[in-house]
C-alpha cells in the first residue's frame, strides 16, 4: 500500500515542507513525450493496480491517476470543494508525496510530469481564472480538465492518447501550493474523478 492509501480507498493527505513554493508564472511548452508505461502508473507492479499501464478501459474513456501513482496524494475530495475551482467544477485535488511521509509535499509537487488518462484533441486554456494554466483533452463523450498546471508539454489541438506526457504539476491561478485540479465531465456532466481510477 502506498502513501495517500487505505483499505477503504483514497484518504484525504495533509502538506508537508516548506509551501512558499506556489506560484504563478505561465510556463511554456516542452516536446511531447510519451509516458514509459512498464511500471510507471503501476502500484509496485501489483496485479490490482488501477493506473494507467494495466486499464482495461477504451482509450477514449478516461481512466487512471494522471502522475505516478505510487506517489500520489489526494489534497482535496470530491463535492467538498472550499474553494473554486473545486467549488464550481466538482474534481479533485492531487499532489505529489516527495518524501514518502503520506503528505502532499510541495518541492516534489512542483514540476511533476502530468499524463492524458484518455485519448482525444488537446485544448489548452493559458491564464484562465481560476485555474490559472489549464488544458482539456476532449472526446466525444468525455473532456478532461486539467489545472494550475506550471507548463504544457503539448500543444493546442494536438491528438494525444493515454499515457502521452501532457504537462507538469504547478501553482498557477488561485493555488495554495504545487498541485493538479483534476475534473472530468461525460456528455456535459460532471463526475466523479475517483469513479474513473483516479485514486488507486
Amino acid at each position: 500500500m502506498f502513501a495517500g492509501s487505505s483499505a477503504s480507498g483514497p484518504v484525504i493527505s495533509g502538506w508537508s515542507g516548506d509551501t512558499s513554493m506556489a506560484q504563478n508564472a505561465v510556463g511554456g511548452t516542452k516536446a511531447p513525450q510519451q509516458a514509459a508505461l512498464s511500471g510507471l502508473f503501476s502500484k509496485q507492479n501489483s496485479p490490482q493496480s488501477t493506473g494507467l499501464a494495466s486499464d482495461p478501459h477504451a482509450q477514449d474513456t478516461p481512466w487512471g491517476n494522471p502522475t505516478d501513482t505510487t506517489r500520489a496524494v489526494m489534497t482535496q475530495g470530491y463535492g467538498v470543494g472550499s474553494h473554486t475551482p473545486a467549488a464550481v467544477w466538482g474534481g479533485i485535488d492531487i499532489a505529489v508525496d516527495g518524501d514518502g511521509d503520506g503528505n502532499a509535499d510541495p518541492r516534489g509537487s512542483m514540476g511533476a510530469p502530468l499524463y492524458a488518462t484518455m485519448s482525444g484533441v488537446i485544448e489548452l486554456d493559458p491564464n484562465s481564472v481560476p485555474a490559472g494554466n489549464h488544458l482539456w483533452i476532449k472526446n466525444e463523450h468525455f473532456k478532461v480538465g486539467y489545472g494550475h498546471l506550471k507548463e504544457f508539454a503539448v500543444q493546442d489541438g494536438q491528438t494525444v492518447q493515454r499515457g502521452d506526457l501532457i504537462a507538469y504539476m504547478g501553482s498557477t491561478g488561485n493555488s495554495s501550493g504545487p498541485h493538479l485540479h483534476y475534473h472530468i465531465w461525460q456528455d456535459g456532466t460532471n463526475v466523479n474523478p475517483l469513479d474513473f481510477g483516479a485514486m488507486p
